[in-house]
């Protein structure tokens, strides 16, 4: 009597169990034609609720797995495909779709090898699938990509990388990695802006990302704002204590900022010797910052005109402008180390130069008094060289050494409109008018 007591117990108990279970099954199908509905109807997020209902009512189902990580690819959350792919192949190692969407995962997150690994399972179980062959073939030029870039890199070929890495990632979108690279090609190209744009997007996925942290700081750190990238160096070292490049970078920034100063001090101080030892000591410190050591060369021929050493200044903005062609206060040192050699063709080079540059920016318009000064000031140095180089007389004896003021050599011996015209090929916006004897001042349209 116990004996049948007790099994009946049992089937009393096990029979609504396999009720609910079928019932489980039934519900957790209505939920998955749901989601299908949604999916076909690009409504993602709803299907992905009712794939995640699916899955809390029958969690042992592979196909309902492999739903949603089609719908989380499709919202671009790849990671967390890629874990429902991973479950899904784990049910059931024979679901060819669940291997094809790991390999996706993997490959839009830049492991091309582990996506070559799930495509080679796909084919294995079906030879002729289309798409596996495909991806395969995609995750092997992936690959080829980063070799190259690797070796691109060290070549210093950045827009070879940047190339690689825009061709990667048409395969892998979601890849830090891969962007991380471009960014900082990019930066070594001087494109910084573009740097910046895929490193801060980065940053607002994940903020304690230190290469992109690394990333932001070179970029401003070849902007000559080297405060501010010392400040991200140094967040990127709070994330990832062994960034070496961010060590790297944070040391020379600081190593800039320090010599720079001193010299710069040195130079107030009217200790030009000194002054000059400083500005030498920061250029030899990282011969990749531009920005930075065309203000050097500058600040250096900036000492060297103090010295009397001449020519050395005018090769100091002569590497200044080589570096930075639009370092406008190079040409203008330069152009005075010119004039005080008598090299008055080079002078007025360097004067048509600034002032190609100033007409095309406008930047005078509406000017202050002190900048009209400032600005009249400059012509007027234009104004001396073309007057001896257009009168061999004056040229002569001025080659001899004398003193072309007592021939009464003044600002009244040329028209500015004139001179103007010969530099830009016509009056532009700016015009002249004297305001005494030998002093213009400007007019803008």
């Amino acid at each position: 009597m116990a004996a049948a007591a007790e099994c009946d117990v049992v089937m009393a108990a096990t029979e609504p169990e396999l009720l609910d279970d079928q019932e489980a099954k039934r519900e957790a199908e209505t939920f998955k034609e749901q989601g299908n509905a949604y999916y076909a109807k690009k409504d993602y997020n709803e299907a992905y609720n009712y794939y995640t209902k699916a899955i809390d009512m029958c969690p042992k189902n592979a196909s309902y797995y492999g739903n949603r990580a089609a719908t989380l690819m499709m919202l671009g959350r790849f990671r967390e495909a890629l874990g429902d792919a991973q479950q899904s192949v784990r049910l059931d190692d024979s679901f060819v779709r669940g291997h094809l969407r790991e390999g996706k995962c993997h490959l839009s997150l830049g492991n091309a090898m582990a996506a070559c690994r799930s495509f080679q399972r796909a084919l294995e179980l079906d030879h002729k699938n289309a798409q596996a062959q495909q991806e395969f073939k995609n995750a092997n030029a992936v690959m080829e990509y980063e070799k190259i870039a690797e070796t691109d890199f060290e070549k210093r070929d950045f827009r070879k990388v940047v190339f690689c890495m825009d061709r990667a990632l048409e395969f892998a979108p979601a890849c830090h990695r891969f962007k991380i690279l471009k960014a900082e090609c990019l930066a070594m190209l001087g494109r910084y802006p573009e740097a910046q744009s895929v490193a801060s997007d980065i940053l607002r996925m994940d903020s304690t990302n230190a290469d992109a942290l690394y990333v932001r700081g070179l970029c401003l750190y070849y902007e000559d704002c080297i405060e501010k990238a010392v400040q991200f160096f140094v967040q990127a070292l709070r994330m990832a204590p062994d960034h070496e490049k961010a060590c790297i970078a944070c040391r020379n920034a600081k190593a800039l900022k320090a010599k720079k100063e001193d010299g710069n001090k040195a130079f107030k101080e009217g200790n030009y010797k000194l002054a000059y030892e400083l500005y030498t000591e920061a250029l030899g410190i990282d011969p990749n910052n531009i920005k930075t050591n065309a203000k050097l060369y500058c600040n250096r021929g900036t000492v060297n005109s103090k010295l009397r050493k001449l020519d050395d200044a005018i090769e100091d903005c002569t590497n200044a402008v080589k570096l930075d062609d639009t370092y406008i206060k190079a040409y203008l040192r330069r152009a005075q180390c010119y004039m005080d050699t008598e090299q008055y063709e080079e002078a007025v080079r360097d004067y048509e130069k600034v002032y190609q540059t100033e007409k095309t920016k406008d930047r005078h318009s509406g000017a202050s008094a002190e900048v009209q000064k400032e600005e009249e000031k400059k012509f007027k140095e234009v104004g001396e060289a073309f007057t001896i180089l257009s009168d061999p007389k004056k040229k002569t004896r001025y080659d001899s050494g004398q003193d072309l003021d007592e021939e009464g050599m003044n600002m009244g011996d040329f028209d500015p409109n004139n001179i103007f015209k010969a530099f830009f090929g016509g009056p532009g916006g700016f015009s002249f008018e004297a305001s005494g004897p030998g002093n213009f001042f400007f007019q803008f349209g």
